[in-house]
């Protein structure tokens, strides 16, 4: 690698990392507070909606023993 190559590999990466940085401040971070509230509905729903799978699951499974015998 020439030593032209190694300066704008540099370049580019000094470049990406700070276009990187520069997105990353625009960024509009929750609070503490919100984040538990939006983290909490996401576990209950997650919980309820695989329950809801599962039931739907073993009612299938008993149908087709029903059918199948």
């Amino acid at each position: 690698m020439s030593k032209n190559e190694k300066e704008t590999s540099t370049t580019l990466k000094r470049s990406w990392t700070q276009e990187l940085k520069s997105e990353f401040g625009k960024i509009k971070w929750l609070d503490r507070k919100t984040l538990a509230k939006q983290s909490v509905v996401v576990v209950i729903s997650t919980v309820i909606l695989s329950c809801l799978i599962a039931v739907v699951d073993w009612l299938i499974q008993i149908g087709l023993n029903f059918i199948v015998g």
